[in-house]
């Protein structure tokens, strides 16, 4: 993987612990091995204190472990947890666009469909990178209309612990997502509050079996390692 270019970023320690957040899911770094301090600052041409802030949040995330004179060592990623994940992100995302379907501007409303436009076009084209960041950029504007900011802060925070770089290289979820958020623009277009928490929950809860199975295939996850049904990870009502 090409490591980008680190020293003129700003928040540097944000930065960094996306960074390794996608070296776990990508299977980079596996359970049970060591994040070296000084090698990846060394790595990433930057000071160890940004590195060490990273390192430090995803302990508090439990995606690391800190041992005493050994570092931080890599935790198992596990299906119940990505299930949990999903499942929050589901409820709380259905909450966001249900009030952004009542709030949301014609003004809102446009920039939202440029956006899609935009994604559709970095799928069509391969471009992952790109189809990762305008797919936050369509969910966070869709959670800036609902004019809720610390339940968005909140989103924020869960949104943290799902792997987003993952989702492109998922075989047939482009095109699925694709479909969900057609279906997401056309309820805010309506106003349709109800229709818009359905879909927005379905469209995140949709993505945790297939995300679970992706990461098996690649070791990242460990066949059995929690619950991988959907009708088992769903929120029940």
């Amino acid at each position: 993987m090409m490591v980008p270019e680190f020293a003129a970023r700003p928040q540097l320690s944000e930065d960094v612990a996306r960074f390794v957040r996608q070296r776990i899911f990508d299977g980079t770094y596996t359970a049970g091995e060591y994040v070296r301090l000084d090698q990846l600052a060394a790595e990433l041409g930057i000071s160890v204190t940004p590195v060490r802030e990273a390192l430090f949040e995803l302990r508090a995330e439990g995606l690391l472990a800190q041992q005493p004179r050994r570092g931080f060592v890599v935790l198992p990623v596990t299906a119940r947890d990505l299930t949990d994940v999903a499942n929050v992100q589901a409820y709380v995302g259905g909450e966001l666009a249900a009030r952004a379907a009542i709030n949301i501007g014609e003004e809102q409303l446009r920039d939202l469909k440029a956006i899609q436009v935009a994604l559709e076009d970095a799928y069509a084209r391969g471009d992952d990178q790109g189809a990762v960041r305008l797919n936050h950029e369509f969910h966070r504007a869709i959670n800036v209309a609902a004019d809720s900011p610390k339940l968005a802060q909140m989103m924020s925070q869960i949104t943290r612990y799902a792997p987003e770089s993952v989702f492109p290289s998922i075989a047939g979820w482009p095109g699925q997502s694709m479909k969900h958020h057609r279906r997401v623009l056309a309820a805010l277009e309506k106003h349709d509050d109800k229709l818009a928490r359905h879909a927005m929950s379905d469209h995140l809860s949709a993505g945790a079996v297939p995300l679970i199975e992706h990461l098996i295939e690649r070791g990242v996850v460990e066949q059995g390692s929690g619950v991988t049904s959907r009708r088992r990870g769903r929120r029940q009502n």
